[in-house]
């Protein structure tokens, strides 16, 4: 089914609902759109700091740590 055919199929069922109903509708709308701002912000927010320098320095820092300074080890098993 084509976006433009849902979303006029929904607002005709929409038309026939209680107000109580729509309130519940209207809520739940609400928060899927904040999923999807948060989404886009999220990626938006990684690919900037993915292009930023400010941990370049990072990149010439020598380990500080290896796997043979593990004293214990915990595996995904158990």
């Amino acid at each position: 089914m084509k976006r433009e055919t849902l979303i006029k199929k929904t607002l005709d069922q929409l038309k026939h609902l209680p107000d109580y109903k729509l309130k519940i509708i209207s809520e739940y709308v609400d928060f899927l759109s904040s999923k999807v701002d948060d989404r886009v912000l999220s990626e938006n927010i990684k690919e900037l700091s993915m292009q930023s320098k400010s941990f370049e320095f990072l990149k010439e820092e020598e380990d500080l740590y290896s796997v043979s300074d593990v004293k214990e080890r915990y595996d995904e098993k158990g």
